[in-house]
């Protein structure tokens, strides 16, 4: 058995899928002539994506059982100066484990779309897509190097845009494209700046360079102000985290991103793109140790997105927006873990949500395709009579979501709680509040979503919009089925990826939780100062295994606040379906507020892209027109005009002019001389 990693065979792994998505995207689609056709496509592109996890999953072996580890530059691009620019990878538990699961959901996810795409015309297109998103995310977690995880960050991005406004023809997905590239290029700026500031400071962009720098960053002063370099470095950090995990208030991209087809729903916005920052975050832990005023930061934004963003998901009617809600929650309550210092719960709660949520959203996506075209949950009902895989798979996504015990999102979202309870940060208490708050309103929105499809009377026939649909060019699935029909089951390719997904929803938080937050899974890979931000040693004493902390379960809040959630939504939803209406009207100026998503994308569109209009006005007509034409441009040809005008003069054309002028030349020529002379 080998105890190291090959660099060639994890060179493979990222180029398996660049592989499949070039032949797909250049043979597959009219670019290179339509050469090969849908079998062929969705053929090359799942294979080298079954290639890729097959191999992720040789590493996390050998790097969990053998305790193997791989840092090593395979290409040097460019040096200036002393600064070398470099593609390398750095395999240890925390990008291993990254690899397994970006490639494992996404093998899911290109199963899932061959029944879900099946009749859209840019089936090759959408395949060739989603596995160019696989090898940019790959690229991102493999990185060794700032510049590599600035390149894998960016492509990501850009293939989001592609595919969220996959159907190029729809406004609403032009326009949901477009505000997320916009959204997340402002917080990209944060992130170069601050790796400008690293290399400013530490003159290396290598993770291991750069980390062994962090103690002479940490003693620095900001120039000019009374800020730690390294507190700066870490917040502009952030803020391209805060775009990229969709943070407060860089989350507005994501909801409407759910324009897009729901397989991308699955692979971006829940288990990949969307956790980039929170890998990011832990992986330059060695920095933010660094920072309590950064962390802090870090814990009140990832409290505020926890608590607020679940809200926004209990008065949402379509299906895949409560899910999309629900993933900007959960991306808070990651957040609120990394600013505690708990690292590896968050990544934690990555792995284990990556697992439920992308069962949750190809959940909601078979639902779709069953009910032909509706996504509004309150002309469902009764789902589960027709559509029994479908139920029981988002049943346990759901059970796994709210945190019950023996779950997989039971041991992350309670640890997250747990290390938040025990952290000595002034921003804890605040945090503690908010992720407790948001265990009643995940488990509130997730039930009520879960009745108002799945249970009571079937609706289907009262949707006033039925029988004039608007999206029969581009709809969610491109199934062309009677909207009068009954609900029916979704077809293999997409019931399997859902049991395969429902597996590890259920078992892998149990399996794990041991290794990755008290084990030395992460021990080269996170960095924590114990003395100074002692919650997970604090965490690791009252930790006496899996079964226990379950048992322990039930003399915490947290199991009673989802178990009140579930009831409460039980109770208005299946029971007395006028309570919502009567509290509706009654705390009338709340729900405008949330219906309004906090007026944020009003904010957004009024104040601060009409105020950068005006500015961008007032520059080109005071600075562009004013400044540098009417005083730098047309003043300068006026004044070489007027000295040419008047030197004009001086040349007549005649000889015995010039021969006169060199004479007078000469003579006081000589006289300035001669005084000198004297």
């Amino acid at each position: 058995m080998s105890t190291t990693l090959s660099a060639s065979t994890l060179l493979a792994v990222p180029m398996a899928p660049l592989i499949g998505a070039a032949l797909a995207g250049i043979l597959g689609t009219t670019f290179g002539g339509n050469v090969i056709g849908r079998r062929a496509s969705h053929t090359l592109t799942i294979l080298g994506v079954l290639i890729a996890f097959i191999l992720s999953a040789m590493t996390l072996k050998s790097v969990a059982m053998d305790g193997v580890r791989f840092n090593e530059t395979l290409y040097t691009w460019m040096v200036v100066g002393g600064l070398k620019m470099e593609i390398g990878f750095l395999v240890d538990g925390l990008t291993a484990m990254m690899m397994v699961v970006v490639t494992f959901v996404s093998l899911m996810v290109h199963l899932y779309t061959i029944g879900y795409m099946e009749e859209d015309e840019g089936y090759n297109r959408f395949f060739a897509y989603i596995s160019l998103f696989t090898f940019s995310m790959l690229m991102l977690v493999m990185s060794n190097n700032l510049l590599q995880l600035f390149f894998g960050w960016e492509a990501v991005g850009l293939v989001s845009y592609l595919l969220i406004g996959f159907w190029f023809n729809k406004p609403t997905a032009i326009f949901a494209n477009m505000k997320a590239f916009l959204v997340n290029r402002v917080g990209d700026f944060g992130f170069i700046l601050g790796i400008g500031l690293i290399v400013a400071y530490a003159g290396t962009l290598n993770y291991a360079e750069v980390f062994a720098k962090a103690p002479e960053l940490g003693a620095l002063g900001f120039p000019g102000t009374d800020w730690l370099l390294i507190t700066v470095i870490c917040i502009c950090l952030f803020i391209g985290a805060m775009g990229k995990s969709a943070q407060f208030p860089l989350h507005v991209w994501l909801p409407d991103s759910m324009e897009g087809p729901t397989p991308i729903s699955a692979l971006i916005h829940a288990a990949t793109m969307v956790t980039a920052g929170i890998f990011m975050v832990a992986r330059m832990s060695p920095l933010f140790e660094l920072s309590d005023t950064a962390l802090n930061f870090i814990m009140v934004i990832g409290a505020i997105t926890a608590l607020f963003m679940g809200f926004l998901g209990i008065i949402q009617n379509d299906i895949k927006r409560i899910v999309a809600y629900s993933t900007l929650s959960q991306l808070g309550y990651m957040t609120v873990a990394l600013g505690a210092s708990a690292y590896s719960v968050a990544v934690f709660h990555l792995m284990t949500h990556a697992f439920f949520k992308a069962l949750l959203f190809l959940a909601a996506g078979s639902v779709i395709m069953g009910l032909h075209h509706n996504q509004d949950i309150r002309w469902m009902g009764a789902v589960r009579k027709y559509m029994p895989i479908t139920w029981i798979t988002s049943l346990l996504g759901t059970l796994a979501l709210i945190g019950t015990p023996l779950f997989s999102g039971f041991y992350s979202k309670d640890s997250i709680i747990e290390a938040v309870h025990f952290s000595n940060l002034p921003a804890s208490g605040f945090a503690y509040f908010a992720v407790l708050a948001g265990v009643f309103v995940t488990s509130f929105y997730s039930f009520r979503l879960y009745f108002l499809v799945f249970h009571g009377k079937e609706r289907y026939d009262q949707n006033p919009d039925a029988h004039h649909d608007d999206h029969s060019h581009h709809d969610d699935h491109g199934h062309g089925h009677g909207h009068d029909a009954k609900p029916h089951e979704s077809p293999w390719v997409v019931t399997v990826p859902l049991v395969l997904l429902a597996i590890p929803s259920v078992v892998i938080g149990f399996m794990t939780i041991q290794p990755m937050l008290f084990g030395d899974f992460f021990k080269d890979a996170i960095f924590i100062n114990a003395a100074a931000h002692p919650a997970m040693a604090t965490f690791a004493e009252e930790f006496h295994g899996a079964m226990s902390m379950a048992a322990h379960s039930l003399y915490t809040p947290p199991l009673y606040l989802a178990l009140a959630g579930a009831v409460s939504a039980w109770y208005m939803y299946l029971i007395n379906p006028a309570v919502p209406a009567a509290i509706g009207r009654a705390l009338r100026p709340l729900v405008v507020i949330l219906e309004n998503k906090y007026y944020m994308d009003w904010f957004n569109e009024n104040v601060l892209a009409k105020g950068a209009r005006g500015l961008g006005i007032g520059l080109w007509k005071g600075g562009d027109r004013g400044v540098i034409e009417g005083g730098v441009v047309n003043a300068s040809w006026k004044l070489v005009g007027i000295v040419s005008g008047v030197v004009r003069r001086a040349q007549t054309g005649y000889l015995y002019h010039y021969a006169l002028m060199m004479i007078v030349g000469v003579l006081l020529f000589m006289t300035y001389f001669v005084w000198l002379a004297k």
